[in-house]
């Protein structure tokens, strides 16, 4: 692409590219796990603060998709997109509604443009700012900008000035708040405003990426360059089957098959993994189940007691009960498993003199899940979230054969009135 133009101007050209079916499949599936998400978090406290001050179950549905931290991620962004995308694609489409196609094509443009970003972020912006919310407020800008049809004009406009309100610091890792659930709803609703002003005619600007008081410049030392790749980046994005920070979830893998090589875990469980699922996830005496979800040592705990990972096991009876186990997890840096991240999640479990290595993780595209686990994850969810087997069974159809976006409000508004 010509160097004269900006990297928003770019990517919105990128963004024009015509969806194949394919990739509309790829979407529905993404869909179809945002809903479980959204189902499976009804009754947190988020729901419940939400229901008493937000009107609409677009809005309430924006704070609940990330809650049970089991929302798709992608890794050398190392962000979530599905939380943020799909929520700006259902406000935007409540405003102009939109045919199925269409309303698929706005999500894979969506996470196209929220990854493209994200993915040119260096080490410095992650310290200090979480990629979800600064990425997504860009990328539902694109999501919204492709349900309303903008030109490429406007969709530059919409994306600059939702880059001009980036934000979200990870000050929320430190304290018990619900802030990540805020930033993800504030993504969604920030990005969508300046397309449906785009419009109308409101301009913004073209280089607020690279400019010299940009992003890049107040937040990043050494971004990376922005690629665009002839495939949609939906296909690079992982589904995540354990209900824990995605930075457990090699520990959890690796835990699982040591647990099948020796039949048990007794005795010391070593886990060796990369420097950020330290950062993010070492906490050997969680006290709440957000805590518990990043928390490298109760997730093992869960594994060497019971095996495989429900949402229950980081409830607050399973954290008192696994103290004992999770004192013997010890977890450590890996130079050279560290050196693969971000392109790689991985880890290297050791108990009882064996050991087991993972360099990819299951939902991984390189490991991926099955369609049939995908649905599964998304059953269990909407079960734990208090829906019947035949809600579960509407839903699971609705996102996977369904052709009316207004089906969609429809459902979210009966789940969350």
């Amino acid at each position: 692409m010509s160097k004269s133009l900006s990297l928003t101007e770019q990517l919105a050209k990128h963004l024009q590219r015509k969806v194949d079916d394919a990739t509309r499949g790829r979407a529905r599936l993404h869909l179809l796990d945002w809903l479980g998400c959204v189902a499976g978090a009804r009754g947190s406290k988020v729901a419940s603060v939400v229901a008493r001050r937000e009107l609409g179950a677009q809005a309430r549905s924006a704070y609940l998709g990330n809650v049970l931290e089991m929302d798709d991620i992608h890794r050398s962004s190392i962000l979530h997109p599905g939380a943020v995308i799909w929520s700006a694609v259902l406000i935007a489409s409540d405003d102009d509604p939109a045919d199925f196609n269409n309303f698929l094509d706005a999500a894979v443009r969506g996470y196209e443009a929220t990854i493209a970003i994200g993915a040119t972020f260096d080490k410095q912006h992650y310290a200090y700012y979480h990629n979800t919310s600064t990425a997504g407020k860009m990328g539902a800008a694109a999501a919204a900008a492709s349900v309303y049809q903008l030109t490429r004009k406007q969709t530059v406009d919409a994306l600059g000035n939702a880059g001009s309100s980036t934000g979200g610091l990870w000050q929320m890792r430190h304290e018990d708040t619900m802030t990540k659930q805020f930033h993800i709803s504030q993504a969604a609703h920030t990005g969508h405003w300046p397309a449906w002003l785009a419009q109308g005619g409101m301009t913004g600007p073209r280089f607020i990426l690279e400019g010299p008081q940009g992003v890049y410049a107040a937040t990043c030392k050494k971004p990376k360059p922005m690629e665009f790749p002839k495939r949609w980046r939906i296909w690079d994005v992982s589904f995540k089957p354990w209900g824990a920070c995605r930075h457990a979830h090699p520990a959890i893998d690796g835990a699982l098959e040591l647990q099948e090589l020796l039949g048990n875990l007794d005795g010391e469980i070593v886990v060796e993994t990369y420097a950020d699922a330290i950062a993010f996830c070492d906490n050997p005496h969680p006290k709440t189940p957000h805590q518990a979800k990043f928390s490298l040592q109760h997730a093992v705990a869960i594994v060497a007691t019971s095996g495989v990972p429900t949402l229950a096991d980081f409830e607050p009876a399973a954290i008192k009960r696994l103290a004992k186990t999770r004192a013997r997890v010890s977890v450590h840096e890996c130079k050279d498993i560290t050196a693969r991240y971000p392109q790689h999640y991985g880890a290297r479990v050791r108990c009882q003199q064996q050991a087991v290595e993972l360099i990819d993780t299951l939902g991984d595209p390189e490991r991926p899940m099955s369609e049939i686990l995908i649905i599964d994850k998304a059953r269990t969810l909407m079960a734990w979230g208090g829906l019947t087997e035949k809600q579960a069974n509407k839903a699971v159809k609705l996102a996977l054969e369904g052709d009316d976006p207004a089906a969609i409000h429809r459902m979210l508004g009966k789940w969350l009135a």
